[in-house]
C-alpha cells in the first residue's frame, strides 16, 4: 500500500508541544516536519528553501500541513516543486504584513496553486482577520472552511489532536487506502 509523504511546516515560533502539527508528526510514521535555523527572525528565502528541499527529497505523493507563517511560506514555494505535491491543508494562515519581523514574507502570493488546498480559518484569529483569510482560498483556489471562534487554532485555543484537522488531511491524501492509512495503527505481523 502506497503512504502519503506528509510536510508538516510550523509557523513563525513553531509549534510546540501538544500542538496537532507536533502530535501529527510524532502519530504519522510517513510525516516529516520542517526544521528552521531561525524560528524568531525568519527569512523567506531560508523557510522557502527548507521546504522546497523537504518536498524534492519526499517520496511521492506529498500532502503538506502547514500552520500560521508556515502557509505563507508554502504559496511561496516555486511551480516546479509545488508540481510534486498532491494537496495542502494550509491552516490559520498569517499575515505577514501586520508585523515587521514577518515582512520578508510580503507580499502573498495571489495566484493559484497547482494541488488541491483547504484553507481553514477562525473568525476570531487574532493573527489574521476571516476576510483575509478567505482571500488567500479565494485567490489560491481553495476550499475554505471557516471555524467560528477558534482563535489560531493551535494550543491556546484547545487544538492538540484537532479530529476535524485529521480528516482534512486524510482528504488531501486522495486515494482511499492512502488516506486511510494516514491515522490508523501499523498493523502487527505475527
Amino acid at each position: 500500500m502506497a503512504h502519503a509523504s506528509i510536510v508538516i511546516v510550523p509557523g513563525w515560533r513553531d509549534s510546540g508541544p501538544g500542538h496537532w502539527q507536533t502530535l501529527w508528526a510524532e502519530r504519522l510514521p510517513t510525516a516529516r516536519r520542517v526544521v528552521q535555523d531561525d524560528w524568531i527572525t525568519p527569512t523567506r528565502a531560508a523557510w522557502v528553501a527548507a521546504i522546497e528541499r523537504m518536498v524534492l527529497e519526499a517520496p511521492e505523493p506529498v500532502v503538506i500541513a502547514a500552520h500560521s507563517l508556515g502557509c505563507i511560506a508554502t504559496a511561496h514555494v516555486s511551480e516546479a516543486v509545488a508540481r510534486r505535491v498532491r494537496g495542502a491543508l494550509l491552516v490559520a494562515p498569517a499575515d505577514p504584513e501586520r508585523r515587521a519581523v514577518l515582512n520578508d514574507f510580503a507580499p502573498v502570493p495571489y495566484a493559484r496553486l497547482p494541488y488541491r488546498s483547504i484553507v481553514v480559518g477562525s473568525t476570531n484569529d487574532p493573527y489574521c482577520p476571516i476576510r483575509l483569510t478567505g482571500a488567500y482560498a479565494r485567490a489560491w483556489g481553495s476550499e475554505f472552511v471557516r471555524l467560528p471562534d477558534a482563535g489560531h487554532i493551535n494550543v491556546e485555543s484547545g487544538h492538540g489532536e484537532w479530529p476535524l484537522g485529521q480528516a482534512l488531511l486524510q482528504s488531501l491524501a486522495g486515494d482511499e487506502r492512502v488516506a486511510a492509512s494516514l491515522f490508523s495503527p501499523p498493523l502487527e505481523t505475527a
